[in-house]
């Protein structure tokens, strides 16, 4: 509806002898108050100053220049200084609502992003250790996005950038290499800076049992990093499984080096005089980009910082032919990813196809005081301790109920509450609830034919459907914005209306037509209610 009233304005405002240039967004909301009508555009208030005049005046000749089906809209009204709100005819209620019965599990799907494809970056942790309640938001944000991008029309691949040598691994290796010396009787100190977590042990427990101490002489350290890194990926990846997300493809920072795009991205920023050498180091001139200083692309050390790989990634991805990338980064990358976007710019590719999604950091609060985590010390929560606390829905669904821009208090106590104080337990019971109500409409009566819609007149009834209507638009809204949490906001807002009109409009004991127009409504809520909670990742349980 929003964009047939937006084509209906703009038809209007095309009778006025204005530039396009000079159009506001025509933009429509639904009003706070109910009372207000349907639907209200502030359109004659933004144009009171290109047109120069009284906005009320503005109002009532766009009202008189717009051209409306009476089918789908019933009145027009003029409120305040110059707002227009628009009432929904009950014949649009109705065959939109008869519209969700007929598409069932795919409705709120859309051809938005028809033939857009994208690639959604995320979780990207080193495989160190396993994935900590730190990645978890990560995790959960980037498969939401892509559900909801997916939802739209895009075709989205999923992918896991990782780095498997360096520093990192390095020390992991020699981590693993000192517990299994230990293990097999050497008294080794560990290493300054290790991993100190107990699957350090575990994996070198796995070398002992397999080898004995037949690897206690090896000083390279390339069989215990390997071990490593391939049985913490497996549990990497069993916990992504847990979560119910898969990724698509495993993209190694290494190869970035294996087939020069590393040597010629520096060659190619090189002969652009922005990258130049100096102190030992390899410089990129980010002070033509607004920064107040270069940046170091290569220390004198010889190693990269993660700006130089990153920007042969992001070239390697938009090479892939994809429209849209978008990375989910933690708050710690907000001060380097701009350097990324003005490599690219600077090689020649559109960085506006780059969008980068910053959340911020996750607290674990448990008996009222923040926990916290360190993977070097292994004094840290584990994704898996998490969902073996509080369970993989209410674990998904935490990390998604705030924007991604707000810090998120992880609070383990309302977490386990198994009530109305838990909001996911709210939305799945809301929907056992409904199907428990349905399964007793099934033991008295037997509907055939199409339900009488035109009987559902109530007022919280109506307010219902025009509740579930909102559907479509609020998976295009979260999607746009990369933000999943209006979607938990638009389910609680939904579960709300579903037990007004369940107090208000009784469902069995009515007349058998009454009865059969309700029992449709009741099953059009439920449909949209699992569809948002498959968007979210959650599962729709019919009994609790």
């Amino acid at each position: 509806m929003n964009e047939y009233l937006q084509k209906a304005l703009a038809d209007a405002l095309s009778r006025y002898e204005l530039d396009r240039s000079s159009w506001p967004d025509i933009q429509i909301e639904k009003p706070r108050d109910p009372s207000h009508g349907d639907a209200a555009t502030n359109l004659a208030l933004m144009l009171a100053k290109p047109l120069q005049s009284n906005p009320r005046k503005i109002a009532e000749q766009l009202v008189e220049y717009l051209e409306l089906d009476e089918n789908l809209v019933s009145s027009v009204e003029i409120a305040g200084p110059g707002f227009i709100n628009f009432r929904y005819s009950k014949d649009y209620l109705m065959k939109n609502l008869h519209h969700i019965l007929q598409k069932g599990e795919t409705f709120g799907s859309s051809d938005k992003n028809q033939g857009k494809r994208v690639l959604v970056e995320f979780v990207s942790a080193n495989p160190t250790g396993p994935l900590t309640v730190g990645h978890g938001r990560n995790a959960v944000l980037g498969d939401t996005i892509a559900r909801l991008l997916e939802w739209t029309g895009a075709e989205v691949d999923r992918e896991y950038y990782f780095n498997n040598a360096g520093r990192q691994m390095r020390v992991l290796g020699q981590s693993v290499q000192a517990r299994y010396l230990q293990l097999t009787g050497r008294d080794v100190p560990f290493p300054d800076g290790g991993y100190e977590g107990e699957y350090i042990r575990d994996i070198a427990k796995s070398l002992a049992v397999e080898f004995g101490d037949k690897l206690q002489d090896k000083e390279d350290i390339s069989v215990f990093k390997e071990r490593a890194e391939k049985e913490i990926f497996n549990d990497i990846s069993a916990t992504l499984n847990r979560m119910n997300i898969r990724m698509d493809s495993f993209f190694n920072e290494h190869d970035l080096y294996e087939n020069s795009s590393i040597k010629e991205v520096i060659q190619a920023l090189r002969k652009d005089d922005l990258v130049y050498d100096e102190d030992g180091a390899t410089w990129f001139r980010t002070t033509k980009y607004g920064k107040d200083k270069d940046t170091v692309l290569i220390k004198s050390s010889g190693e990269p910082t993660y700006r130089l790989p990153d920007i042969a990634y992001h070239k390697n991805k938009l090479e892939r032919g994809y429209d849209l990338c978008i990375d989910v980064f933690g708050a710690d990358h907000i001060d380097t990813y701009p350097d990324v976007l003005n490599g690219v710019r600077a090689l020649g590719y559109d960085a506006e196809k780059i969008d980068v999604l910053v959340y911020q950091f996750v607290t674990i609060v448990k008996d009222g005081k923040p926990y916290k985590m360190s993977t070097r010390k292994a004094n840290f929560v584990t994704l898996d301790e998490l969902m073996d606390e509080v369970g993989s829905d209410v674990t998904r669904f935490f990390f998604l109920m705030r924007s991604p821009s707000t810090h998120l208090e992880f609070d383990i106590a309302q977490a386990k509450e198994a009530g109305e104080k838990n909001p996911v337990f709210y939305l799945q019971y809301a929907h056992a609830r409904i199907h428990s109500i349905l399964r007793k409409v099934e033991d008295v009566a037997e509907f055939t034919g199409s339900p009488p819609l035109h009987l559902l007149e109530d007022e919280s009834e109506t307010d219902l459907i025009k509740n579930l209507l909102e559907f479509p638009e609020v998976i295009i809204s979260a999607a746009n914005s990369r933000e999943p949490h209006r979607l938990i906001n638009y389910l609680d807002s939904l579960a709300a209306s579903f037990t007004t009109f369940y107090h208000d409009c009784r469902i069995l004991g009515e007349d058998p037509k009454l009865m059969y127009a309700r029992t449709a409504l009741a099953t059009a809520t439920s449909r949209v209610l699992a569809n948002g909670l498959s968007i979210l990742g959650i599962s729709t349980p019919e009994s609790m």
